[in-house]
């Protein structure tokens, strides 16, 4: 019996997802070898490649304004390139939602330069996603539009005239997106759109135009990447085969249209189940910030109770919820390979568990 998977990252994919990479892994489509096994340059890896990149702008709607990497370095690598192919001399503004944009302003720092902190929500232990207000003239301003660790997760995005840059890696492909500001949208795929080992970085074409910061290494320059259709290097072609699977699961669901309804369907499931519990269950984030793809939460009654909720769930087969050690507690990462169902039965365990204990 296979787990019902709330881990934070990497975590599950779509079952209907492996079992096609698992019917593939040694004979790609009757070739006589796996997809691994082959070279990046050659037809039959291009056209998974390709297909993957179509996959995407399909999705999120997008044209020919914007170019489709793939990198790798995961969500950290980007801290620095972001910088390094995006400050033009002027300033960067960053909005402090959590570790993530934390890391990604320190990173910032190691280059020598000093981001503007436009709004942080930290004096409230990341419970909400502050008011935010970016400079026009900012050379970017800087989001995460989902915090994993802290349950909190953007309604809209911020309209600024400023290059809009969003760490998605929580909430890719779970919703659709207007991206008439967005100068970069990025993450690692090992949430919504695949395994860990590739970054996808969605840039808009005018900015590849940007000059790098100098001595900016080759290798770290957009522009490479873009130039070589993400094959200057060798890419992590296995990840990005079932990257490719699991975009064409989103499209077969119905798009991210479908995909935000069931989304929303789950995420309320579970808040439900916090906010029924006449107190025993405290949600950590503030209700209107609350996130669809991370619940987290404490056992308000006695916090002792946690590490055996977190005990007992796994013998009921429910793996990764456990809370992040900065935070403590209990969290449900829903993400698109969370069924309703899956969610259902968390719900049912919460209830029962509170019952028993409360």
């Amino acid at each position: 019996m296979r787990m019902i998977n709330f881990s934070a990252g990497p975590t599950g994919l779509p079952l209907s997802v492996l079992e096609h990479a698992k019917a593939e892994f040694t004979n790609y489509k009757g070739e006589g070898y796996s997809i691994m096994e082959i070279s990046h340059r050659s037809k039959t890896y291009e056209d998974v490649h390709f297909g993957a990149m179509d996959k995407i702008r399909k999705l999120y709607g997008i044209g020919d304004e914007y170019e489709i990497l793939f990198l790798q370095g995961g969500a950290h690598l980007q801290f620095a390139m972001i910088p390094l192919n995006l400050y033009q001399g002027g300033v960067i503004e960053y909005a402090n939602t959590g570790v993530w944009t934390d890391k990604a302003i320190k990173e910032a720092r190691t280059m020598g330069l000093e981001p503007s902190v436009v709004a942080s929500s930290e004096n409230s232990a990341f419970d909400h996603i502050p008011q935010i207000n970016f400079s026009d003239s900012a050379d970017y301003a800087y989001i995460c539009s989902n915090n994993t660790i802290y349950g909190t997760q953007y309604k809209s995005l911020p309209k600024t005239k400023a290059p809009l840059v969003v760490d998605a890696s929580s909430d890719f492909f779970s919703k659709p997106l207007d991206f008439s500001n967005i100068g970069v949208l990025y993450g690692g795929a090992q949430k919504n759109a695949g395994p860990s080992g590739v970054t996808i970085v969605i840039i808009r074409k005018d900015l590849l135009e940007r000059d790098p910061m100098p001595h900016t290494p080759t290798f770290l320059r957009f522009k490479t990447h873009a130039d070589a259709k993400s094959l200057y290097n060798t890419p992590p072609t296995f990840a990005i085969y079932l990257l490719n699977l699991t975009m064409q699961w989103v499209l077969d669901q119905g798009g991210l249209n479908a995909i935000k309804e069931i989304n929303s369907k789950k995420a309320q499931i579970l808040y439900d189940a916090i906010d029924g519990s006449g107190g025993f269950y405290k949600g950590h984030a503030q209700k209107e910030h609350r996130s669809v793809m991370n619940v987290s939460f404490n056992v308000a009654k006695n916090s002792e109770l946690e590490p055996i909720f977190v005990a007992q769930a796994l013998k009921n087969n429910m793996l990764g919820l456990k809370g992040h050690r900065l935070l403590g507690g209990i969290r449900a990462s829903i993400y698109n390979a969370v069924s309703v169902g899956d969610c259902e039965a968390l719900a049912d365990f919460m209830k029962e568990f509170a019952r028993k204990n409360g």
